[in-house]
């Protein structure tokens, strides 16, 4: 099975494990919510981590194939958008994922974007509340 499968097989699955060969050392994810990408596996594993138990329902609606430049080096990789629903506390989310391959096949670029804005703006907060319990991101400030 290739890479976009086995991925999509993990993330259905809630496979947190299963994804670990599929990304480079260095990939880089970029997330709606976050202007810097995530960096390095670890960082993107543990984001993974709190994706999984915070999306609720989720499910791939299908795949697009083809190549598209990336954000790191400015190459055309090959490339596969998978479009996807899922639920965030309560909030319908319609969203794609962009993986971009290594010359290995693995993962070395990911790019979420979701919709609507009221959808983003919940999985921003709901992310940063499972990544500061898993000890990955500071408690925000809440001073003025």
């Amino acid at each position: 099975m290739e890479t976009a499968e086995r991925f999509r097989a993990a993330v259905e699955k809630g496979d947190l494990g299963a994804l670990d060969d599929l990304f480079t050392d260095d990939i880089r994810l970029y997330s709606p919510v976050k202007f810097r990408p995530f960096e390095g596996k670890d960082m993107v594993l543990g984001l993974f981590g709190v994706l999984l138990r915070t999306f609720e329902d989720l499910r791939y609606l299908g795949r697009l194939d083809g190549a598209a430049e990336t954000g790191t080096d400015g190459q055309e990789a090959p490339s596969v958008v998978l479009p996807f629903r899922a639920l965030v506390d309560g909030k319908q989310i319609h969203g794609i994922d962009l993986l971009q391959f290594d010359e290995e096949g693995r993962i070395k670029e990911f790019t979420v974007m979701v919709r609507p804005q009221s959808a983003v703006q919940t999985l921003g907060r709901a992310v940063l509340a499972g990544l500061v319990a898993d000890g990955l991101a500071p408690a925000p400030d809440t001073k003025d």
